[in-house]
């Protein structure tokens, strides 16, 4: 058994449990309450296995040809029959009743005190809080030199990110998990909380964490080719503290939406545009149209001398494109995830690097227009 409970541990969250051979217990009720489950089970099954393989064993050796070399002849036993059919009944139905109850605990989202709806895109998450005016998203931290064995990996290698979930201890908190693109699963063992993120459609689960720490999980369902670059972090907060953040996080964001209407009646210049431009494309593009525009041939079209980017007649469908993204591709939709400011200049970017040359300068202004159309 054991080489089994190490491959199940192994790989299920790699840099978290390399050392577990069993289920993670967790840190709320509920994780509790799906332990207990799983080792009630688990013995149950302990049990019939050796009542099973004793049998087995019993008869192989008392009833070898050795000792019977003429082998009895009888066929049905009615009793025998009511009974392997009755006392698995009775097993599977005691089972049931702890299931049953786990279950309904698990899906009672009622009297929430905090809602947050979760969306996955690839390869991020998105978070907004229903009862507060705040929304980020969190992207993976790891730096790309640890992936590239450049440089050592950290403690937490792939399971850091840049804006993690923070929720308040005491409380119950409500998840809404969706998904703008493909079938995510949003995982934290910890919570003994897995749910999957569908485009088009809505799930619920909930968690009540008791103490402040540090939870991490990641996407554990296959939705890309940067799938394992997909973490998920949960800082449970004492309330007061979470208060603090919450209302320190509303007017950040408030701050930054005025500044950004302060940025429509201003124009960046050529350099700056092109400076942050590339930053923004190096970090959120370049996985996909590659860093040098080429693209992949078949999947994502090349930006470095063909296409929108060059066309000048394309700019208003180019700018478009970045913002609203392509229904029924893997093009994503830019416009809530960067700012009027980085959306204006990574298109300028993309339109004057690699040898473009357009001279388009793209503005805040222009990315507002396309937004309110």
């Amino acid at each position: 058994m054991k080489p089994l409970w190490a491959l199940l541990a192994l790989t299920s969250l790699p840099a978290v449990a390399q050392s577990r051979l069993n289920m993670t217990q967790g840190v709320t009720e509920v994780s509790n309450q799906v332990y207990d489950l799983h080792m009630i089970i688990f013995y149950i099954c302990c049990v019939i296995g050796a009542i099973v393989f004793g049998l087995m064993f019993i008869s192989i050796i008392r009833h070898r040809k050795s000792k019977n070399p003429k082998p009895a002849n009888f066929h049905e036993n009615v009793k025998v029959e009511i009974a392997w059919t009755i006392v698995p009944l009775l097993i599977l139905a005691g089972m049931a009743v702890p299931a049953t109850t786990t279950l309904i605990a698990m899906e009672d989202t009622a009297d929430a005190d905090v809602t947050v709806q979760i969306t996955g895109s690839q390869w991020k998450w998105h978070y907004k809080y229903f009862e507060n005016d705040v929304e980020y998203f969190s992207r993976l931290a790891t730096q790309q030199e640890q992936i590239n064995n450049q440089f050592e990996k950290g403690e937490n290698y792939l399971l850091e990110v840049d804006r993690p979930l923070v929720i308040p201890t005491d409380r119950k908190v409500r998840f809404l998990v969706t998904s703008d693109d493909v079938i995510h699963s949003w995982w934290v063992p910890d919570f003994a909380v897995k749910k999957d993120a569908n485009p088009g459609f809505i799930n619920e689960t909930w968690t009540r964490v008791d103490e402040p720490g540090i939870y991490r999980g990641q996407c554990a369902e296959l939705c890309g080719k940067d799938h394992g670059f997909m973490p998920v972090v949960v800082i449970a907060k004492e309330p007061a503290e979470y208060e603090k953040w919450i209302t320190e996080k509303e007017e950040e964001q408030r701050k930054a939406r005025e500044r950004e209407q302060e940025l429509l009646a201003m124009e960046m210049s050529e350099d700056e545009l092109m400076d942050l431009g590339e930053k923004i494309y190096n970090s959120t593009c370049s996985a996909c149209h590659q860093a040098n525009g080429q693209g992949v041939d078949g999947t994502f079209p090349a930006l470095a001398g063909s296409g929108i980017a060059v066309d000048p007649e394309a700019k208003d469908k180019h700018i478009d494109t970045v913002v609203n993204g392509v229904t029924g591709t893997a093009m994503q939709a830019f416009g809530s995830q960067l700012s009027m400011r980085e959306l204006a200049a990574v298109i300028t970017y993309e339109r004057n690097a690699w040898g473009n040359d357009t001279g388009d300068l793209i503005q805040a202004a222009d990315i507002n227009e396309v937004m309110n159309q």
